[in-house]
């Protein structure tokens, strides 16, 4: 597959999970907004990466952001980080001594992430758009 088709796919699946993560918002699912605020975030990345034509595997927002080695990440890299500790506490009962994920997330804390994912995704897209790749 073309690298900006593969980067298209990516980008477009990004979009729709920040519509996810903002209607998790809406109904008071704030541990699962982050979460899928964490993935829409990766995939914006992954869709820069396939654009660039280099591959993507992992996770790690802060790792795939040091794929970009010709790229300012800027104050990007502080949006990352927060997103990735999203990662795994927002789904698993066993990230906390006691309770569930649902117990210590609240609606501050999605809405920092779906803004941070807002900046990452805005930030991923003009870069596509400098190689040539129109969304």
């Amino acid at each position: 597959m073309e690298k900006f088709e593969e980067a298209k796919r990516w980008f477009f699946q990004a979009l729709r999970d920040l519509k996810a993560a903002r209607d998790s918002v809406k109904a008071g699912n704030y541990e699962w907004a982050s979460f899928q605020a964490q993935q829409s975030a990766e995939k914006a990345v992954k869709a820069l990466l396939y654009g660039l034509g280099i591959g993507a595997w992992g996770h790690s927002l802060v790792e795939l952001l040091g794929l970009l080695k010709s790229e300012d990440v800027g104050e990007i890299i502080v949006y990352a980080r927060e997103l990735d500790r999203h990662y795994i506490p927002s789904r698993y009962p066993n990230s906390y001594e006691s309770g569930y994920p649902g117990m210590y997330y609240d609606k501050e804390t999605a809405e920092r992430a779906v803004q941070y994912c807002e900046a990452i995704i805005d930030w991923a897209k003009t870069r596509l758009e400098r190689v040539g790749l129109k969304l």
